[in-house]
């Protein structure tokens, strides 16, 4: 990010017929613009930012004779979706500037250089004709690295192909792509839950994530930093035996992530595993052997988290599990506003 420089001051003298030694009217450079970083809901990703990285506002005019000040520079507005972090990087790793988590939230990101002093400013009885001026100072210069983790209400996480996507694109209008192989989704999918007297909460479809996903395993940092600000963190789980993979093995593994992402300790991190939980059986439609279901009501009743059989194909159980969401999300809401 450049802010623009300054304008340099101007020499110059007024010259008029019959006005001998008119004196020092030299304006001052007008100030460069600066570079803020603006929160907007017509943005949602920071794919532009990927092509475009150097970006730069407008530098101040040159003052001019006549005690004319040169132009302000433009300011320059970069408008980023809510939820994104931006960080200096220095020498010393990467410094927090700001976190733009509502729209229209605006921050100075790189401050324009003040524009330099014409000769006009040094006029004193002493020197009746200076012929100093300042140049004008230089915009600053950062290098940003700008973090996206998205604001939602309920998060979706569980192994790839456990039926998230299929959930959020029957709960609500998002589309995400679904096909049955492994990571088809390769980049969160926010949709709007719309229920009965104007209710309404945002889920995040996070992509699959895998063991060893806290050491960025199947990009696994990039997925779970996303579920830093949602309320609820909702378990899909496959329960058919499609997967090849026991139910209550893939609870584990997805609960034992969040905590050791949890426990790196770095401005990643969130307290992810202190959450409030619910867990989704899903895939009843192609369950061939019950006992599998049993065997995890069994483990997650001993953990006192509520476990809802639902098909996202068909739409069963899908009602009592909304209603459970809005239980969770409103819970947490009120707690926010103590």
């Amino acid at each position: 990010m450049f802010a623009g420089d300054g304008g340099n001051g101007c020499v110059a003298f007024r010259r008029e017929k019959y006005v001998p030694r008119g004196g020092p009217n030299g304006g001052n450079g007008g100030n460069g613009g600066s570079v803020y970083l603006r929160a907007s809901a017509h943005h949602n990703t920071l794919v532009t930012y990927r092509f475009n990285p150097e970006f730069k506002a407008e530098r101040g005019g040159h003052g001019l004779g006549s005690n004319c000040t040169g132009h302000t520079g433009n300011d320059l507005y970069l408008e980023v979706p809510p939820g994104t972090i931006a960080y200096e990087q220095t020498d010393d790793g990467l410094l927090p500037l700001a976190d733009l988590t509502e729209v229209g939230q605006t921050v100075l990101v790189a401050r324009g250089g003040r524009g330099g002093r014409g000769n006009a400013a040094f006029l004193t009885n002493a020197n009746r004709a200076p012929r100093r001026a300042d140049p004008g100072e230089p915009g600053e210069q950062r290098l940003l690295k700008l973090r996206l983790k998205l604001i939602a209400d309920v998060g979706l996480v569980g192994f790839p192909n456990a039926g998230k996507s299929t959930l959020i694109s029957r709960i609500s209008a998002a589309k995400p792509k679904i096909a049955n192989y492994p990571f088809t989704t390769l980049s969160p999918n926010l949709g709007v839950v719309h229920l009965s007297d104007d209710r309404s909460f945002v889920v995040a479809d996070v992509p699959g994530l895998i063991e060893g996903a806290h050491d960025g395993h199947g990009l696994g940092t990039k997925f779970l930093a996303h579920l830093e600000r949602t309320k609820v963190l909702v378990h899909v789980i496959d329960i058919s035996s499609a997967s090849g993979r026991d139910p209550v093995s893939d609870f584990k593994v997805i609960s034992r992530e969040l905590e050791l992402f949890e426990g790196r300790g770095d401005e990643l991190a969130a307290a992810l595993s202190t959450k409030r939980r619910i867990a989704v059986a899903n895939k009843i439609d192609a369950m061939d052997e019950p006992e599998r279901l049993k065997k995890l009501a069994r483990h997650l009743k001993k953990l006192k988290i509520p476990l809802f059989p639902v098909s996202a194909v068909t739409g069963e159980g899908l009602p009592a599990l909304l209603e459970a969401m809005w239980t969770e999300v409103s819970a947490s809401r009120a707690e926010e506003a103590r």
